[in-house]
This record gives C-alpha cells, structure tokens and sequence, in this order.
C-alpha cells in the first residue's frame, strides 16, 4: 500500500466525525510531514486558526497533486458537506454567485483540510453581514531585491500611520517573504469605502518613507520597495490567514507575532513543525484582536485631504487601457510557475547582455487569476537599458491562454 493509497481514518473532533483520506500521504517531502500531520497541526492551534478564518466565507485553495503543482480555487462549497459546515452565498463583481464554506470550529477545520486546503482564504467579512468588512488588511509585499529589514521598517511606519488614526494593527508573516498587518474595524462600511481606507493607509505610508515603501498599483513603477498592497481590500480578494500554512517546502506557516518580535523574528522561523511548540508555550499573540474595533473616520478623512490618487495615462488607441510609462516586453503568458521561469531563462539566453543590465525589480512574474487557477504572465522593464540595446516585443515564448473553452453564463 503506497501512502497516497492509505486506509481512511476517522478522528473524532468535539463530537463529530471526520474523515481523514489518504492521511499517510506525504505533503511536504522535505520533513517528511504526511496529510494528518497537517490536520494535527491545525488541531494544535485551532483557537488562533478560527479567531482568523472561523465565522467568515472562505475560498477553498485545494493542493490535490502537492506543493509542486498548482492549485485550483474553490468556491462553492462541495453539495455533500457535512452539516457542522455552515454556508453563505456570496455575489461576486462578475456578477455570479456561489455559496461558500464558512467553518466554525476545530471540525470544520479538518474537514477543509482534508479536501487538500494547506492556507485558509477568508473573505473580510462575517457570514452574518457580507456587504461591510470588520477587517481591513495590509499586505506589505517586497518587489524583489528588498530584505526583510525594509519590510519591518515600512510595518512600523503603517503602525505609525495606524495610531494617528486612532486604529491598531496586529502584524503577522505572511507566510511567504513579506507581511500582513490586519486591523480590525466596526462593520459599517462597504468594500468600496474599505478599500478607499486602505488605499489612503498606503499612500500615506508611502509619503512617510519614500523610496522604502510604494503604493503604486503598477508593479513595473515600484523599484526595489515594499508595495503596500491596498487592493487586497477590493471585493472577492482573500489572503491567507493567521496559523495558514503557505506551499513553500519548509512548510512555512503565516504566523502572528507581538509588536516586540517583529524586529527580531524571521519568517523561516515558523513552520508546521515549530508553530505548534510557540502557540503552546505563548498562546496567540492575536487574542486580543476582536476587542481592538476601530473606525475608517480617520482614514477616510485623510482620504479627502490628500485628493483623489493619481491616475495612470490611458492609451490613444481609443481602447481605454492602461498606458505604462516604462519600457516594457511581455516574454510569456504560462499555466504553471515552472513554465514561466524556464521561458525567462529562454529569453535571457537569447540576450544576455540586455539581462545583464536588469534590476531585481525589472523582472516581472506575475501570478494572474483565471477562472479557477492561478496562470502566469512574465515581463521585461527595459529602464534600465540603453534605449537603442532594447530587443523589441517579439512573440511570446509560450502562449497560454487561461480561458479557452470557458463558456460565460448568458453569452452562449
């Protein structure tokens, strides 16, 4: 018997059942950590997990080939669920609708981890009110080339901006290379003035530390700085939770620290195999998020007397899209991260002087949605490049096209 093929087992959980498949299946091959490793970690430290993702929608990030491939997204919860998985029926931008998980108890988190979640995407918002986030999140994100130490100087430079505002902020990693600082707010605004808010946090913490940190939407004008992500506040956005484990081959885990440790920690400190020992040991630095409740009057203030944000130039091909001031080639579009290296490394083969003049943060990957993937698009800022060594736009390297054969409800 392989461990992928193991015999169920059935934990019993605060008087309910679950179903554990294949828990003898090896998720992380570096520590050797197998499926039910993964649901006892989440069992250990479940009252932090559920103070993050308990009560809200959650989108089901589902890993069913491991770490090494890439996930589909989730959202309409499955139709057999079991009865301890409470539902909420969301109305998404597109105009569709799902009805999604919404866990509430250490059961509930096996459960999704058993359908092979390893991070918990929460919505913003409680089950009992889906128009008015109680939590506005900053996503401190680092564009290549920037340290960790950047990072923990623009964090205090948010919690700074924070305080004036009358708001408190609870810094945790990522789980990745940066860090969120999640604010917990009364649920008396919509999306739209939330991420006003949020937008203004990061325009003001960019006027604060310029050159450290940025609020630029387009990735190509950020330099080596931390982008203070405003539009993970945008509706149908979700990231992943306190105590989420991220599919990273440490087993890395977005874990919530103190005010006092964020100087001295470091992400790679935290995994499923030292998590555990911490919150045993120290509780959850977050216990005290949901009595910090504060008000967006603050920020929506300083919204008004900073003006409206600056706009970027729309081309004059009568399309309306995005004009970019920077010199950019787009090398690939890709359905797995893999693929998106290898065409980069294809393209630097091809001009290797030109790759040698590029920064860190020329070298553009992004990870785009598709209707339930994730794909890749890769670019090229060129600025740093004499005008006249510039390749030109050729075709792409790979060409994948994340919505062949969708069809879009009433366009058939």
């Amino acid at each position: 018997m392989t461990p992928a093929k193991s015999e169920a087992e059935t934990l019993e959980i605060e008087g309910h059942e679950v179903r554990i498949s294949s828990p003898a299946k090896i998720v992380f091959p570096a520590q050797g950590i197998t499926k039910l490793d993964i649901v006892r970690y989440y069992l250990a430290v479940a009252e932090g997990a559920l103070r993050g993702a308990g009560g809200r929608p959650m989108v089901l990030k589902r890993f069913p080939k491991g770490i090494d491939a890439e996930p589909f997204f989730q959202k309409r919860v499955p139709d057999n669920h079991p009865d301890f998985i409470d539902t909420a029926t969301l109305q998404y931008a597109r105009g569709t609708s799902a009805e999604e998980a919404v866990i509430r108890d250490a059961a509930g988190l096996a459960w999704v981890i058993n359908l092979g979640c390893l991070d918990l995407n929460p919505h913003p918002i409680r089950a009992e009110d889906l128009d008015h986030p109680d939590e506005l999140r900053i996503d401190l994100d680092p564009m290549p080339g920037v340290d960790w130490s950047q990072i923990v100087d623009v964090a205090f430079v948010a919690r700074e901006v924070l305080d004036d505002v009358g708001l408190v902020g609870w810094p945790k990693t990522s789980g990745s290379r940066g860090m969120h600082i999640l604010v917990r707010i009364a649920p008396q605004w919509d999306y739209k003035q939330v991420r006003t808010a949020a937008e203004t946090l990061a325009r003001e913490v960019e006027n604060r530390a310029p050159g450290l940190a940025t609020a630029r939407w387009w990735k190509e004008e950020r330099g080596e700085s931390v982008f203070v992500d405003f539009n993970q506040n945008a509706k149908d956005r979700t990231v992943a939770s306190a105590y989420s484990i991220r599919p990273l081959p440490d087993a890395r885990v977005s874990t919530p620290l103190d005010w006092d440790e964020v100087r001295e920690r470091r992400p790679d400190e935290f995994t499923v195999l030292t998590v555990p020992q911490r919150f045993a040991d120290l509780g959850d630095p977050h216990a005290g998020i949901d009595d910090a409740v504060g008000t967006l009057d603050g920020l929506l203030r300083l919204a008004d007397e900073l003006g409206p944000a600056e706009k970027p130039p729309r081309g004059g091909d009568g399309s309306g899209r995005r004009q970019s001031t920077m010199p950019l080639i787009e090398i690939a579009r890709t359905k797995a991260k893999s693929e998106s290296i290898a065409a980069l490394d294809e393209w630097t083969k091809r001009y290797p002087t030109v790759a040698a003049q590029l920064h860190p943060a020329d070298v553009l990957i992004d990870g785009m949605r598709g209707s339930s993937s994730l794909w890749y698009r890769v670019r090229v800022n060129l600025q740093h490049v004499p005008e006249a060594e510039r390749p030109p736009q050729e075709d792409l390297i790979a060409d994948y096209d994340p919505w062949e054969g969708k069809v879009w409800p009433g366009l058939q």
